[in-house]
């Protein structure tokens, strides 16, 4: 994560519902959050500021490698972000590209919102549910909602 700066979150999400979840359990004071729907607006975001935390679907748009290719941009332009990819379609050979494309959790959906947000905490990214810094060691209470 950058000193001296918030850090800056990455959905990318072509369900609109899953995206508003993902959007709502990251807008935290002290964390910038910017959503995505396609490949398209995902790349071109991505070219206008580096992340610290990148969540990205699998399949976007019908497209079954859309997520890979967000992975691959994000590699480039902002190659220190912890990338999570989520797939309701998991299988080992998109799970070996997400990993050889930079993703450190691979999580198959419906995804704990609460997992979600332990891996978001140890990436220095507070959420809804775990409002604290991690670098205070102070985390809220964990949930149980799931999405």
């Amino acid at each position: 994560m950058r000193d001296l700066a918030w850090p800056r979150v990455l959905i990318v999400e072509d369900e609109q519902c899953i995206r508003d979840v993902l959007v709502e359990l990251f807008d935290v004071e002290g964390t910038r959050v910017d959503a995505a729907a396609t490949l398209e607006i995902a790349t071109a975001t991505l070219g206008r500021c580096a992340y610290d935390l990148i969540v990205t679907d699998i399949r976007l748009g019908g497209r079954r490698d859309g997520g890979l290719q967000v992975m691959a941009a994000a590699g480039v332009l902002s190659p220190d972000a912890t990338v999570i990819a989520l797939s309701a379609f998991p299988d080992d050979a998109t799970r070996r590209a997400s990993v050889r494309l930079g993703a450190v959790h691979f999580l198959e959906k419906p995804v704990s919102l609460d997992l979600l947000s332990e891996l978001a905490a140890g990436a220095g990214v507070s959420t809804a549910m775990r409002p604290q810094s991690v670098a205070d060691g102070s985390l809220a209470t964990e949930g149980t909602l799931a999405m």
